[in-house]
């Protein structure tokens, strides 16, 4: 009896995953056409717990009223913190400002400074970092946590291994990464997990004029369009 249980259990199981298919596919169809109307942006990632006075906060909102001014939109994940403080700063700037938002128990809620037409909600992480990488020219990771490192070394893993084309990478704020970029050429380049060329990847910077000017080099010369 405790076997059929079991089998029975799992069975529902897996109807409920067939089904959850069709959401999925959904949240992909209506991500890629509103992301493609939506033109040239630049992704901030950041810690949601920062707060609006500290330095972090008002160097994203800086950074990314630079980046706006500069021609870009800007892309968040639409809640509070830096997130919030990349909002607003394209909000400052007049600029495009969205918010790929997802429902988290904590601190995940949108923030006012999305435009109202670009404000996309999303049940799945893997949807909404799909949306990240194809319709970014660059991300610009600011100080976080666990969500901003997931972001960092996907993007990194994606263009190491030529799965979408290379993109600027700019880390912001020298004092916080470049312990992790230390322990990176110390133990994971001395060990031959990666390569000085894949070091190239990434640019770091302390200042709004540093990332625009890491942007516009990179980007002189080349086609703006969706990454895969």
């Amino acid at each position: 009896m405790r076997k059929e249980r079991h089998h029975k259990g799992w069975n529902e199981i897996k109807i409920n995953d067939s089904w959850a298919i069709f959401k999925i596919m959904g949240e992909f169809v209506n991500g890629f056409e509103r992301m493609s109307a939506i033109g040239p942006c630049v992704s901030i990632f950041g810690s949601a717990r920062t707060k609006d006075h500290m330095e972090y906060y008002e160097l994203a909102v800086s950074v990314s009223k630079s980046i706006s001014e500069a021609g870009y939109g800007i892309i968040t994940g639409g809640g509070p913190g830096i997130m919030e403080a990349g909002n607003k700063g394209a909000h400052l700037a007049g600029g495009t400002s969205v918010g790929l938002n997802i429902d988290l128990p904590f601190e995940q809620h949108d923030n006012p400074y999305i435009d109202s037409d670009k404000s996309l909600d999303f049940d799945y992480f893997f949807v909404r970092k799909v949306m990240f990488v194809k319709y970014s020219q660059g991300f610009v990771v600011m100080p976080g946590g666990f969500g901003t490192l997931d972001e960092l070394f996907e993007a990194i893993t994606l263009i190491q291994t030529n799965k979408i084309e290379k993109f600027p990478i700019i880390l912001v704020g020298s004092k916080f990464w470049s312990g992790l970029i230390d322990w990176i050429k110390t133990m994971m380049l001395n060990e031959g997990n990666v390569s000085l060329k894949d070091l190239d990847l990434i640019k770091i910077a302390d200042t709004e004029v540093e990332v625009v000017e890491i942007l516009d080099s990179f980007y002189k010369g080349r086609l703006l369009s969706p990454n895969f």
